[in-house]
């Protein structure tokens, strides 16, 4: 089997297993209990934060969750402040923007001379159409209310979209939302660990396994100052923001994969870089998706006309590849993301994403693109 569906998970790094391994076995202890198996568990559990908040901006801390979805939702939740966020955002974040009620806060984005401009009657606006080039920050919130009309409010942008790849200008977004009085809150989950977090958002969400680290366990990042309320009550143990026994284990995990990106970030950029050029090359005859600058070389999503995308998954069977987010697999809806930039449904159904990073070789970017372009060409 060829794997490649990295932006809907990755596979566990070996030193990650090794780090894990003791504490499955032996370090079981809770590391919320008082005696010295349970302090020698807590202090694996601090030394592990201490390896994620390497690469995440200083002056913050780190709230472990059992993955990025739940750090989302306690950031939004939390925060009890009005949100908006663009249509190409993840689903965890797009749903508890619809969930909430309230004010409305319309922001224009011009993005690479797209514009979107919330008009939904709702109480937190998700924006609509957003541009496939490289975005600019210039122009953000132009539209949005002054800080005389909305005390404060809450922005939400991924920094690397999990669909197309498109990288955000976070900190100049971050910046433009300060500036109306607003926080930000960006989801980091296909970035972390792959590129430098810049400084500027005041929470950021991220999960382990995106970067070959365990499942289960995702954590937010919240700038000091920032206040937010508990979404889990019943012991408060994870720095009263969430309650339940952390395990030693995930928290390791998630630490040792961290500290593995940090010291790979490079050779892993490099790798991804060169295997891009090779896939681009090999699927000359589809069109890209979404920006091919200011964007996650590890991220190639193409369409073809006349592909049933669905269907081009089911005959190849020995290639793990997606027709985007795994949150949205067998809905049998288009993208919305390929959607809000534009694509109709026709065009995204036609679509497939290609993920690939750290264990990926050359030889099964060829393999699986003539076997991909094989049953592409059957279908036409």
């Amino acid at each position: 089997m060829i794997y490649l569906d990295y932006q809907a998970t990755t596979s566990l790094a070996p030193e990650v297993f090794a780090a894990m391994e003791p504490w499955l076995k032996t370090g079981f202890a809770n590391p919320h209990s008082a005696h010295a198996p349970g302090r020698a568990a807590a202090a694996a559990v601090e030394f592990a934060r201490d390896q994620v908040a390497a690469l995440l901006p200083p002056g913050g801390r780190v709230i472990f969750t059992s993955g990025a979805t739940e750090a989302i939702n306690l950031a939004i939740m939390g925060t009890g402040l009005p949100v908006s966020a663009p249509a190409t955002e993840h689903a965890a974040v797009l749903d508890c923007v619809q969930h909430l009620g309230g004010i409305i806060l319309p922001i224009d984005l011009r993005w690479g001379g797209g514009s979107c401009l919330a008009t939904d009657g709702g109480a937190s606006s998700i924006l609509g159409q957003v541009a496939s080039s490289s975005p600019s920050p210039l122009d953000l919130v132009e539209r949005s209310p002054s800080p005389s009309q909305v005390d404060a409010a809450l922005l939400a942008i991924m920094m690397v979209n999990n669909e197309i790849g498109t990288i955000q200008p976070i900190a100049g977004l971050a910046a433009a939302a300060h500036a109306q009085n607003k926080l930000f809150l960006c989801d980091a989950v296909q970035a972390f660990g792959r590129m430098p977090i810049p400084d500027g958002p005041d929470m950021i969400a991220i999960s382990a396994h995106k970067i070959h680290g365990p499942k289960g366990i995702g954590a937010l990042w919240v700038r000091d100052g920032v206040s937010l309320a508990p979404q889990m009550l019943g012991g408060g143990q994870e720095q009263g923001m969430r309650s339940g026994t952390l395990s030693p284990a995930l928290c390791v995990g998630f630490g040792a994969a961290a500290k593995l990106a940090a010291e790979r970030m490079e050779t892993d950029a490099a790798h991804v870089s060169a295997l891009w050029d090779r896939a681009l090359a090999a699927f000359a005859d589809w069109t890209i998706n979404g920006a091919t600058t200011g964007r996650y070389k590890g991220n190639l999503n193409i369409r073809r006309e006349g592909v049933d995308a669905a269907r081009l998954i089911s005959e190849c069977r020995d290639i793990a590849f997606s027709v985007g987010s795994a949150c949205a697999s067998g809905s049998g809806r288009p993208s919305h993301v390929l959607r809000a930039i534009g694509l109709t449904d026709a065009q995204a159904k036609s679509s497939i994403r290609l993920g690939f990073g750290r264990y990926t070789t050359a030889e099964e970017i060829d393999i699986a693109a003539e076997a991909i372009n094989w049953a592409a060409e059957a279908m036409l």
